[in-house]
């Protein structure tokens, strides 16, 4: 096969892609926001973060502030927020999980999603729920010993 026949079957090939979450951490002393997820067919009855799928054409700012508005009733600039790791994750198929840490907001913290969320609550850092969904308790752990970037789930398939 020629240099060019084979240049043009690897052009041809689909771009392998993979689903992005933005998850924000909110933070007061020494606790976090947790939601505890309802009614979404996902981790039902397990406590994560707010979070959501970034959109086309979306910054992970932008998810960010959204997110929290939707989920917590929140707002905040973006100056006020800081990606504070990334996690290649695998469970059912491969995701890319933005975090983000926000250090001031406007609004109080209710639970904007009922149908989605029947718990929202603040948690010591050191103390969450044992029913954290795991990738979520391990993403804080390494936000609360600055490691920046981790992978997910591979473990089970090595």
């Amino acid at each position: 096969m020629s240099d060019k026949a084979r240049n043009t079957i690897l052009v041809r090939r689909e771009r392998f892609t993979v689903p992005v979450s933005v998850h924000v951490f909110l933070t007061k002393y020494d606790e976090i926001l947790l939601v505890r997820r309802c009614n979404t067919g996902y981790e039902d009855g397990n406590y994560s973060v707010p979070a959501g799928h970034l959109e086309a054409g979306e910054h992970v700012l932008e998810t960010a502030i959204r997110e929290a508005h939707e989920e917590a009733g929140i707002s905040f600039v973006a100056e006020n927020a800081r990606v504070v790791g990334v996690m290649h994750r695998k469970s059912n198929d491969e995701r890319i999980d933005f975090f983000v840490a926000i250090s001031a907001w406007r609004g109080d913290v209710r639970n904007a999603e009922p149908a989605k969320c029947d718990d929202l609550a603040w948690f010591p850092l050191d103390g969450l729920p044992d029913t954290t969904i795991p990738y979520i308790r391990r993403a804080i752990a390494n936000y609360r010993e600055g490691r920046w970037f981790d992978s997910f789930g591979w473990e089970e398939t090595s």
